[in-house]
């Protein structure tokens, strides 16, 4: 057995905070923030009842409409019970009902930390900080992976007690607990248990699981039974127990792949988020416009010094050595006796940065004493000291903590010698930071080599090169599994190559086009109930404007966040990787139609390698046309419905089969010099799902996408592009070019004569142009009725921008030409080509449409109303932020 040292305090977002419970516990019920002094109601005694844990209330008196933090009710007369640590308000009557621990004693009861993934800055209305309890009213920031909410302040003080959604081979349990997460609940949200109101717009109350969705208050919270079912969308959830990921040298973003989108750190103190009490953006600032009171800085060690991060503590200028004691351990919740700390004096040079003395400042006992404490004349700033201690108090656990760091690891995983002394290290660790003792804990854990295995995606490649080759452009990969489409998957056996790699990976270009680089868990699909289905969702955050943004944090925290892939980090191939093994699951593709098309293209790669070689595919239509949406019955595109409801939709939803189509393309060599000026030409074989479009459709998608490259940042609002599609629709509406002359068009073997026209559309959805009709609906004996699975497209012409004008207007159809399984177009001149919205300049040549692809699997939207959800969950998903406007 060895014993080890883990000091784990000082992380960015805050790792010290682990979670309560066995198996796969619940974090503590609720976190409480700071008591600011010198703000909020005016003290008036002591409460003579029994506290929750760690809680010090005080009974105050009310100068503005409270509500209590525990019913949510509103508190009659002028008198209530604050905490002096957070800032937990109470009646009377609901003291010895709180369960809540303060923040000071949260880190000592939760047992297996696991860190927040903070996104960038946002507005979240009607919301609040879960540290120090007030509203945020100012931009914030919020964890992509479970419900939690904190201003950039208290982003230091915030427990770690994200959602553990893998194993890491260290305590894993096959059976999961509530995870329960304080406040923030819709305003109607009703108790599961006693079916009364329990959100609240007003105060932080009232609790939610964050994976199956119940709700109720933190006092009936302990009447439901404690183990998890994932509740409604249970099928669809990839289960935690049968995720597993040794992360040791990646972080949380890291495995989860999102995307760093910023790198906050607490360090500079002039910068406004410096850590200090009060200098969040836009927040109440201590200041010290009395003549009786002053505002001092205060560190926490030697750590706090280097990087002149401090709080600030507004005190009386006649108040006693140990009242500005206990303000300053507050200020860092720490829930330790004052007598056992000093304030010691910062001299000028080290607030001007001086090295040296930063290093004498450790040692300077002359500068403060036990006795002595800030007078008239006190400095302007002090740091918090330990006292030496005859004998400590350590906490034995057994096993190891899970820790995922979101943006700095944690200090240390430190394995004790024989003969190391454990005062002297905890001794170091005070002088470093008294804060980060009392999140230091030892643990025993058994002597044994872990089996190492991380599996890393790097995208980006050259596609069809040798393992060698891909060997090569990656200077050093220790074993290649598989290799398609220009990515390679490497399993690494050592943590530290691991690093390496990924790091490698990330700063390497090949070819000009940089790579990518992803740590891919494993599924233990054995492991996989008999009735589960999980979900594999790709989200293209660039489509539908910032809503596939919005929506990939919703299925986030809905899902295993491992279940959810963003297709601008690698492409739909990582996500297929995953899936492999699994024997059953289902797709959820949120994006245009475009986005659509290129899962498909991908499942079709991959399809060989599946266990589930013919998943079924759902759509959440983000793009501008969303014809297959249409067809699919999943609308005309997301308007901001609940994200819940959407996947209860594709749980419910009908599978259907359609036929996906193969385009050959054949372009001939030419001398002419109009010919010789065309765009550079697609692959030469396409996949098409829609339609494909020659002549005057294409030159409007064309122009429309050209206009769309030259400026991108406007191109964000479904309303706006169709406005720019009518605009260059009237440019053309003159246009003519007599395309009946320029093709030449067989249908199965058969020279067909073509009308004159200007476009020619292949139709494989009665979908076209933004859901508009170009076959019609009336009868013809001269053909089969359309449908996706028929193995047959339709052949339309169009005379103009006019008549397709009509066309989208309802006001008429399209030609009517030919149907069949297999054509061939021979093009005289260089001619507008789209297929599925993707144009280009085709050369001349021949075109070949056969369906030689295998028809897909899709999901088809119930006609029916899904059916009501339990209530537990209606509201799950938060407001979505309004991002931070630039300066």
């Amino acid at each position: 057995m060895a014993a080890a040292a883990e000091p784990g305090a000082r992380t960015w977002p805050g790792s010290g905070s682990p979670r309560l419970g066995s198996p796969a516990g619940s974090p503590v019920l609720g976190i409480s923030g700071r008591a600011r002094p010198g703000s909020g109601p005016e003290r008036t005694g002591r409460a003579t009842g029994p506290a929750a844990p760690g809680h010090s209330f005080r009974k105050v008196t009310l100068t503005k409409p409270t509500f209590c933090h525990l019913c949510s009710d509103f508190i009659w007369g002028l008198a209530g019970f604050l905490c002096d640590v957070c800032n937990f308000m109470s009646h009377e009557k609901c003291l010895k009902q709180v369960k809540t621990p303060c923040t000071s004693i949260a880190p000592s009861l939760v047992r297996v930390p696991v860190a927040h993934c903070f996104g960038s800055l946002g507005l979240y209305k009607r919301k609040f900080c879960v540290v120090c309890r007030k509203s945020l009213e100012v931009p914030a920031l919020r964890c992509e992976v479970c419900e939690l909410h904190v201003h950039p302040d208290c982003v230091p003080f915030a427990c770690s007690d994200c959602r553990q959604c893998h194993q890491d081979g260290q305590q894993d349990y096959d059976t999961y607990h509530h995870h329960w997460r304080e406040g923030n609940l819709p305003s109607g949200a009703r108790c599961e248990v006693c079916r009364k109101t329990c959100g609240s717009s007003d105060v932080l109350a009232g609790v939610r699981c964050e994976w199956c969705g119940v709700q109720a208050h933190s006092v009936c919270s302990t009447a439901l039974p404690p183990e998890c079912t994932f509740g409604r969308l249970r099928s669809m959830v990839l289960p935690p127990s049968c995720v597993r990921l040794l992360s040791r040298n990646f972080s949380k973003m890291h495995c989860f792949r999102i995307p760093e989108t910023i790198a906050l750190e607490l360090g500079d103190g002039d910068d406004g988020l410096d850590g200090s009490a009060a200098t969040g953006l836009g927040r109440e600032v201590l200041t010290a416009t009395e003549s009786t009171k002053q505002t001092l800085k205060i560190f926490d060690g030697n750590d706090s010094m280097r990087k002149n991060q401090f709080r600030l503590v507004t005190v009386s200028r006649l108040a006693r050595n140990e009242e500005v004691m206990e303000a300053a351990l507050r200020a860092y919740y720490i829930n330790e006796d004052p007598r056992d700390f000093q304030l010691q004096a910062l001299p000028l040079t080290i607030l001007s940065g001086n090295a040296q003395a930063l290093g004498k400042a450790g040692t300077m006992e002359e500068e403060a004493s036990k006795g002595s404490g800030p007078r008239d004349s006190m400095p302007e700033a002090w740091v918090i000291r330990s006292l030496p201690r005859a004998q400590e108090i350590l906490k034995i656990y057994p096993g190891w903590l899970k820790v995922g760091v979101a943006y700095v690891s944690i200090l240390q995983r430190t394995v004790l010698m024989d003969e190391e002394l454990l005062l002297d290290r905890l001794w170091d660790i005070r002088q470093t930071s008294v804060r980060q003792v009392s999140q230091t804990r030892f643990y025993v854990a058994e002597s044994r080599a872990m089996a190492t295995h991380v599996s890393l995606f790097v995208g980006g490649l050259p596609p069809g090169l040798s393992p060698q080759d891909y060997s090569n452009l990656l200077h050093e990969a220790m074993a290649t599994k598989g290799v398609t489409l220009g990515a390679v998957i490497l399993d690494v056996t050592c943590f530290s190559e691991a690093e390496r790699l990924y790091m490698l990976a990330r700063d390497t270009a090949v070819h000009g086009r940089p790579l990518t680089a992803l740590v891919l868990p494993e599924v233990l699909h054995t492991k996989l109930p008999p009735d589960c289905c999980p979900l594999l969702v790709f989200v293209n955050p660039k489509s539908g404007g910032l809503k596939g943004r919005e929506l990939l944090c919703s299925f986030r925290k809905l899902l295993n966040p491992h279940q959810v892939f963003e297709l601008t980090n690698g492409g739909p191939l990582p996500g297929f990787h995953l899936f492999s093994q699994v024997p059953c699951f289902r797709v959820l593709v949120c994006g245009g139609d475009g986005t659509v098309g290129w899962v498909l293209a991908a499942l079709e790669e991959t399809r060989r390698h599946l266990a589930c070689p013919e998943p079924s595919v759902a759509i959440l239509p983000l793009g501008t046309g969303n014809d297959l949406g249409r067809v699919l019955r999943w609308g005309a595109g997301y308007s901001g419905e609940d994200p819940f409801s959407v996947l209860v939709s594709v749980d419910e939803a009908d599978a259907v089969l359609m036929d996906r189509w193969t385009i050959l393309l054949d372009a001939h060599e030419t001398d002419s010099m109009e010919n010789s000026v065309v765009d550079t030409e697609p692959p030469k074989i396409v996949q098409m799902n829609n339609y494909c479009g020659i002549g005057i459709d294409a030159e409007l998608s064309l122009d429309f996408h050209q206009a769309r490259e030259e400026e991108p940042g406007k191109f964000t609002s479904r309303f706006h592009n169709k406005g720019v599609y009518v605009r260059v629709g009237l440019q053309k509406i003159s246009h003519s070019r007599s395309l009946h002359k320029e093709i030449r068009l067989q249908v199965e073997q058969q020279e067909v004569e073509l009308p004159s026209i200007e476009g020619l559309i292949f139709i494989n959805i009665p979908s076209w142009g933004s859901g508009a009709d170009l076959w019609g609906s009336d009868s013809d004996s001269r053909f089969e009725k359309p449908r996706i699975d028929d193995g047959l497209l339709e052949v339309v012409g169009v005379t103009g921008v006019v008549h397709m004008g009509q066309v989208q207007g309802g006001l008429r159809s399209g030609i009517r030409i030919a149907q069949g399984s297999y054509f061939r177009v021979t093009l005289l001149k260089a001619t507008p080509v789209q297929v599925d919205g993707e144009p280009w300049v085709q050369a001349p040549g021949h075109m070949i449409i056969s369906a030689t692809a295998p028809k897909v699997h899709m999901l088809r939207k119930a006609k029916q109303k899904p059916r009501k959800a339990v209530n537990i969950r209606d509201t799950r998903v938060d407001t979505l932020p309004v991002p931070e406007s630039s300066p």
